[in-house]
């Protein structure tokens, strides 16, 4: 008896998305502005990914994190942006229960790693600036290496755990998802059982690491602030051009995270545009600020393309 019931509860084989809106020119032209994002970020981030391995002279360890990050970001992207591209010419805009699920772990899986990264790379920043003369020992490649697998398992470990948690709940009914993609959030809403405590657990998981993440990297930057004061222009100059392009990254990107996972599951109508941030233009900004504004990425890029000319 009791198993029947457990079936009739989770009786929701998928989810509607409701999309960005259902006018059919605005629909039009988001398919546009998002599939223009979803390119530039792909060719971007690869790019970049390609020219660090490429130049010997960006065998650093700051170049090494920031090819991890045009990874997570071409990753993280791909997890939301291809399905609502299908999803704009679909009235139903549906989405298995499965494949609801897959996505927010690979959603929660990247964004987590990605918090880390930038929170690792805040550190190197602060060892490359503060402690030049030991930053080699300090940051040698077996501690890269170590940092790098200990934040894909940590991303690992949050996802799973935050999945899990959402996919044990029973579903019957509604099934409409206000937004684009699955998100816990948005998803455990509809479950059919009173979700005060999961609700819980998500701000003091995904809530708690936003915020920590983010306390620890403007103290850092303080640091970094601080300590420049005592540099030559130059040098200063540069470290600042470094920190300025990580801050307004870490901003944009924590900023959503600490908006959705910090308050309880409600819908709110700035949630779409701070999802629209999230997916589609914090990813593309890696690939523009990381070479607009570094010296060493485009002399690289520059070599790299007159070789393939030749």
């Amino acid at each position: 008896m009791e198993k029947a019931v457990l079936i009739n509860e989770t009786s929701v084989m998928s989810f509607r998305l409701t999309g960005l809106s259902t006018n059919p020119l605005v629909q039009m032209a988001v398919f546009f502005i998002f599939l223009i994002f979803y390119v530039l970020t792909l060719v971007g981030n690869i790019l970049i990914v390609i020219t660090i391995i490429y130049d010997r002279r960006l065998h650093t360890p700051m170049y090494f994190f920031l090819s991890n990050l045009s990874f997570i970001d071409v990753c993280h992207s791909t997890v939301t942006v291809p399905k609502m591209l299908s999803d704009t010419f679909s009235e139903e805009k549906l989405i298995s229960f499965d494949a609801c699920v897959v996505q927010m772990f690979f959603l929660h899986l990247f964004a987590c790693t990605e918090i880390f990264l930038l929170t690792v790379m805040a550190y190197d920043r602060y060892v490359a600036i503060c402690k030049p003369l030991q930053y080699m020992t300090i940051m040698n490649w077996k501690v890269c290496m170590m940092l790098a697998a200990a934040l894909w398992t940590g991303g690992t470990i949050h996802s799973i755990s935050l999945t899990s948690l959402t996919i044990k709940l029973p579903y019957c009914g509604p099934d409409e998802i206000d937004n684009f993609f699955c998100d816990v959030p948005q998803v455990i809403k509809l479950a059919c059982t009173d979700t005060h405590i999961i609700e819980i657990l998500i701000v003091s998981n995904s809530g708690l690491i936003s915020v920590v993440c983010f306390v620890v990297l403007v103290v850092s930057y303080a640091v970094i602030l601080v300590s420049l004061r005592q540099q030559i222009s130059d040098g200063k100059r540069k470290a600042l051009s470094t920190c300025a392009a990580h801050l307004t990254v870490v901003t944009l990107f924590l900023g959503h995270c600490i908006f959705i996972y910090s308050r309880p599951s409600t819908s709110l109508p700035e949630d779409k545009v701070v999802s629209v941030f999230f997916t589609a233009v914090t990813p593309l900004l890696n690939p523009i600020i990381y070479t607009l504004r570094n010296e060493d990425m485009k002399s690289a890029l520059n070599k790299l393309i007159k070789r393939r000319e030749k």
